[in-house]
């Protein structure tokens, strides 16, 4: 390579990268699970499991565990898809799903706002679908699960920054509909 000029890195694809992100209570989860049982038998298409440092709970995702350790020497390696901390705890997005993304397969994925610059730098088509209701929405769902008073929620959704940055590839999901309404956006939006 002649002096002066850098190698730039060529961007994952052709398949896609689809980060599903979202605010407490917009119902990700719920949407998420009713998207892969809708899509299921595809073989285009794979939903990510996260590796995530705190130990499984039948209450929440279900997830790979990984010790923090772990998890920093990954990162430190660069040995993941895409990876990003937030509530002291950390993320990972296996780096085998790079493989299916180069063979153009579409991986879903449960994300967060924190990595969507990131992934949009390293995919050729890195997709978003923020998941969103009207605060009176998710802090009626919020009420719902009993953690938290009702002004400790709307005084905490109303501090939130529930959009994430200007991001390429943004889809906006108002989650207020039937399950199948908000499926069916997410499928369209997607092309599937």
């Amino acid at each position: 390579m002649p002096d002066g000029m850098e190698e730039t890195a060529e961007k994952l694809g052709p398949g896609r990268m689809v980060l599903v992100v979202g605010p407490s209570g917009a119902g990700k989860d719920t949407l998420m699970a009713a998207l892969k049982e809708r899509l299921s038998g595809r073989d285009d298409v794979v939903f990510a499991r996260r590796a995530i440092t705190r130990a499984a709970d039948a209450d929440a995702e279900d997830h790979d565990t990984i010790s923090r350790e772990a998890f920093d020497a990954l990162v430190a390696a660069g040995d993941t898809a895409l990876s990003w901390e937030a509530h002291d705890l950390g993320y990972v997005i296996p780096k085998s799903y790079d493989a299916l993304v180069e063979s153009g397969v579409t991986v879903i994925a449960n994300g967060s706002r924190r990595v969507l610059k990131q992934a949009e730098t390293k995919y050729q088509n890195a997709v978003v679908l923020l998941i969103t209701a009207p605060v009176k929405v998710l802090a009626d769902r919020l009420a719902a699960r009993g953690r938290e008073t009702r002004q400790e929620i709307e005084a905490r959704l109303l501090r939130a920054d529930l959009e994430p940055d200007t991001v390429a590839n943004l889809v906006r999901i108002e989650n207020t509909g039937t399950v199948d309404q908000a499926v069916d956006t997410m499928v369209t939006a997607l092309g599937l």
